[in-house]
């Protein structure tokens, strides 16, 4: 089903060169972040993303813009290659391909709901639940970058685990996720602006 497809379109592995952080720097990478998170109430960027599959020789690229409205009003609208909209809002998922126009109820599906919540927070960068996650920290030159890995057994069927690109700043750069089949999705963030304006006609289907 494409609606599935679309939640796991964020799926990555890390391979570069990184070291583990210590307790104070993870602790201080933590509390940096959950402020900024706290303070952001709209989000909007460019982004490019790479699909890795292992059966294909080249990585799938696309890009488009994300718009992003506390609590949970989220628009990644796809430009390049195709033209494609997802909407999260109000518990509904709604798709615009080409002008086909479907929904889908999140609500009445937990596990939905679930990756909703997933993805809104890994936008946010906020995903800092020792309960939820196991997290690792580590850092590369002035980055910090971040592993969750889902307890949960359902959510880790569709997402073994997420990794998180920060900047000094505490500010999100990429989102990573991994399928558990190794498959994986790069989303780099470029010409982000926060708490900019955003209209709620730009999250209409």
């Amino acid at each position: 089903m494409r609606s599935v497809l679309i939640l796991l379109l964020f799926i990555s592995v890390s391979v570069h060169a990184q070291t583990k952080m210590s307790a104070p720097e993870a602790e201080a990478l933590k509390t940096l972040v959950k402020q900024q998170a706290l303070t952001t109430k709209t989000i909007s960027s460019n982004f490019t993303q790479y699909k890795h599959l292992d059966f294909l020789s080249n990585d799938i690229v696309s890009k488009g813009k994300l718009a992003f409205k506390t609590p949970d009003l989220v628009k990644w609208e796809y430009t390049e290659p195709f033209i494609y909209a997802v909407i999260f809002k109000n518990e509904t998922l709604f798709i615009n391909d080409e002008g086909k126009k479907n929904q889908v109820n999140m609500g009445s599906n937990k596990l939905f709901k679930e990756l909703n919540g997933l993805i809104i927070n890994s936008i946010k960068g906020d995903m800092f639940d020792d309960e939820a996650f196991e997290i690792s920290y580590f850092k590369k030159d002035k980055y910090s970058r971040v592993h969750f890995i889902p307890k949960d057994k359902k959510s880790s069927k569709f997402i073994s685990a997420f990794h998180i690109t920060f900047n000094e700043k505490g500010d999100v750069l990429e989102v990573k996720m991994i399928e558990p089949s190794g498959d994986f999705t790069k989303i780099v963030f470029t010409n982000k602006e926060l708490n900019k304006p955003l209209a709620d006609a730009i999250f209409t289907n």
